[in-house]
């Protein structure tokens, strides 16, 4: 397929924000049953959720360079029943709107309790509205990754560790945004993040890894024969049947150099696991915010060449006759 950068933009930035208040939000949690000390409210939850909904709003701009007519964006939510599209589109808008919610409840300082479940485990406001937000971020989550697992002849797509990568790639680069953050801020609970960060990472190596393994051994349905729909034991393309390109050739191709194709794959390998966990592992031995900033860098880049490599690498049947240009 044809890798459209402002998808890329869009699936990498919302789940850079959707890690990084579930990092928030864990934290949050885990001060209120003692696990964890408690950070400020409104400079560390409050501004920290405002630093998620950036990438969100972020995410949610890219997408519209993707429409062809941006003034009908609101009729992609119609179909909520039956495309994952129309799910996304509505889960999306929510999970901002909650986002802020939750930051406004930090930043401001109007928080009430509302009930205890014990003398030590009290619920407020902005424990609730973080909860509801923690679901919308995974039904976010996988409605992003199910618009593409969803299409049973994109067969590269088409696995559980589609929705599995979403998760965990979105979550490990959240989490690596927010131990740069607990940086900035000189929060007490950098090593909680960080130590987070690298596991979550380490586990998005193990699950892409199956997935790049799985392609490999991929047993395609379709073939030149059904294509064109001719039964016959040999079959040999001199042409895909006209004199230049044409949408079929632009849009459903990467249109990359093999050695291009082949040589992004180690890219995005190196950047999104390797570089960054080294990264992360001598920041958390020298406390140096620089390094925390760097792996989240060279980690989000890495995750743009990963996304352009999942994309590309589904082959769309129709390139079995449009494969001589």
């Amino acid at each position: 397929m044809h890798p459209a950068f402002s998808v890329i933009f869009l699936t990498t930035l919302i789940g850079v924000g959707q890690g990084l208040f579930l990092a928030l939000y864990t934290g949050q949690l885990y001060s209120v049953i003692k696990v964890l000390p408690a950070q400020d409210a409104s400079s560390f939850y409050g501004y920290g959720s405002l630093l998620a909904l950036v990438f969100l709003a972020a995410g949610l701009v890219a997408s519209f360079f993707h429409l062809g007519h941006p003034e009908r964006a609101w009729r992609s939510a119609a179909k909520w029943k039956t495309s994952w599209l129309s799910r996304e589109v509505i889960v999306l808008p929510a999970f901002m709107v909650t986002t802020f919610i939750y930051a406004m409840i930090h930043i401001s300082g109007w928080n009430p309790v509302l009930f205890a479940l014990s003398d030590d485990f009290i619920v407020d406001l902005s424990l609730l509205v973080g909860a509801l937000n923690t679901a919308l971020a995974f039904a976010l989550f996988i409605c992003t990754a199910m618009i593409y697992a969803c299409i049973k002849f994109l067969q590269e797509w088409a696995t559980p560790l589609t929705v599995v990568n979403y998760t965990l790639l979105g979550m490990a680069s959240g989490f690596a945004l927010s131990t740069a953050f607990a940086a900035y801020v000189e929060s007490d609970i950098i090593h909680f993040y960080g130590g987070w960060a690298i596991i979550l990472t380490v586990f998005a190596f193990i699950t892409r890894s199956a997935a790049l393994i799985r392609n490999t051994k991929i047993k395609y349905k379709s073939n030149l024969s059904t294509a064109i729909g001719i039964r016959h034991t040999k079959i040999t393309q001199k042409a895909q049947g006209s004199m230049g390109g044409s949408f079929n050739t632009r849009e459903y191709f990467h249109g990359a150099k093999p050695l291009f194709f082949k040589s992004i794959k180690w890219v995005f390998l190196v950047l999104v696991f390797a570089v960054p966990v080294v990264l992360l592992s001598g920041a958390l031995a020298s406390n140096m915010f620089v390094l925390f900033a760097l792996a989240f860098i060279v980690q989000y880049v890495g995750l743009i060449a990963e996304r352009w490599f999942f994309f590309a690498q589904a082959n769309h049947p129709q390139n079995l006759y449009y494969q001589t240009i």
